[in-house]
């Protein structure tokens, strides 16, 4: 199953999607399960550290190999860096390739057993240079060059170490239905291991779940799995009881819901969604979540139906999502080092439509899960010069860092997803010269 998902990731397909499928289609146990997924995740994490061992062990380039080797290859060395005995790791991969091509079961076998003598320890390269840090921590060179240019060495370091590392399953106790600590005692009870989350109140860690899907609070809309990055943006935008709210790019809904649990059953939000599919994934949220006051709507976010009615207004963006590789881990070799300015332009775009939509006295939150300049200062340095009747208000404070007018919250700081919020406020009408819309 690991070698399948990792062919179909090459391919084009998102492992937070596939893999999913894949299990539930499988009769696997718990445990194989839970492996499965180990397997899959991290050889897609560290695919340049793997290539850079393998590198080693063959007279050709990896990239010349047919995809079902190269993906073989891949998964046999991680797991012998991850310390599977070697005989097991060797073995069982070489079987599960030959089983796709046989003949390349000898050299599938004599590259394993080469790179299995490297180590460990492992001979990763040394040194602070952009190269050795790519490559022991797993990123392209320009990502790396990047962020340490942004933050420096250490909380870069950090960052790069934490996309590696599995996320943890946080859920988004539902209020109108449950409480934290009646979702934790559930939770406990099941055999899940439970802790408050760092930056949210009410949030809950879970480890121990299996699928979250399946577990009984969620299938009952009593909780929603939601990072606590994620959950943060909407304490930022702090949406109140009876509002009206707009959230443009609003799929797959986890936001809106949380909005629509806290503005009640007298307000309104309006989620917008430019991809049909993807909206009908907010509907099926709210109904699980029995939130009526969420209404889905396919409209693009640079040609908005609604002017200038809104309380708060949330703009998640469209972004490179460099702060959520711990999840989406074959996204750093997706990315290309052009992306985050031409990303830019539309978030842009996205932040001057979404301003009209506010009412007077309101508030616009701007929100990315990444850390390039381009798509979060860069941003806000244009909302600066092109919409200087927007004021910036006070950014969230520590672990958030500050940045440009808003704020940063890196992985390597807190655990999270990394998320960039920037929260800007549309005077009272007198004075704005943009009337109430």
């Amino acid at each position: 199953m690991a070698l399948e998902a990792l062919v179909r990731v090459e391919q084009g397909a998102f492992a937070n999607l596939l893999l999913p499928e894949l299990l539930r289609r499988s009769a696997l146990s718990r445990r194989d399960r839970a492996f499965a997924t180990e397997l899959v995740y991290g050889t897609l994490r560290r695919q340049r550290a793997l290539d850079f061992l393998l590198a080693g062990c063959l007279d050709r380039r990896l990239g010349a190999l047919d995809a079902e080797v190269r993906a073989g290859l891949r998964l046999g060395a991680h797991q012998l860096v991850a310390g599977v005995p070697a005989h097991a790791a060797v073995g069982e991969t070489v079987t599960a390739v030959a089983r796709r091509r046989p003949r390349s079961r000898p050299l599938v076998n004599a590259v394993l057993r080469a790179t299995a003598r490297l180590g460990p320890p492992w001979p990763w390269p040394e040194g602070d240079d952009v190269a050795s840090v790519a490559i022991r921590t797993s990123h392209p060179d320009w990502m790396v060059e990047r962020l340490v240019a942004a933050v420096g060495l250490d909380a870069a370091t950090a960052t790069l170490e934490a996309d590696n590392a599995s996320a943890a399953v946080t859920l988004r106790p539902h209020r109108g239905r449950s409480t934290p600590e009646a979702l934790a005692a559930e939770l406990v009870a099941s055999g899940a291991t439970v802790e408050p989350g760092r930056l949210v109140p009410g949030a809950l860690v879970v480890r121990g779940t299996g699928d979250p899907a399946r577990l009984p609070a969620v299938a009952e809309g009593r909780a929603t799995p939601q990072d606590e990055g994620s959950q943060a943006v909407v304490e930022v935008l702090d949406p109140r009881p009876g509002e009206r709210v707009l959230e443009v790019a609003a799929a797959p809904g986890g936001k809106a819901t949380a909005i629509g649990e806290r503005v009640g059953p007298g307000g309104l939000v309006v989620a917008v969604d430019v991809h049909p599919g993807r909206t009908r994934l907010v509907g099926a949220a709210a109904t699980r979540l029995g939130l009526p006051a969420v209404v889905p709507v396919v409209a693009d976010g640079r040609a908005l139906p609604l002017a200038g009615w809104f309380d708060r207004v949330l703009l998640d963006a469209p972004c490179t999502g460099l702060g959520v590789l711990r999840r989406r881990p074959e996204a750093r070799w997706r990315v290309g080092p052009e992306d985050p300015a031409r990303l830019a332009a539309l978030q842009q775009a996205l932040v001057a439509e979404a301003a009209g939509a506010l009412s007077a006295g309101g508030t616009l939150v701007y929100s990315v899960c990444t850390w390039t300049d381009e798509e979060t200062r860069g941003v806000d340095r244009w909302a600066a010069e092109a919409l200087p009747y927007l004021v910036p208000a006070d950014p969230p404070g520590p672990p958030w860092r500050p940045w440009g007018r808003g704020a940063l919250l890196l992985p390597g700081d807190t655990g999270t997803d990394g998320m960039f919020v920037l929260a800007l406020r549309r005077p009272p009408a007198a004075g704005d010269g943009r009337g109430t819309g």
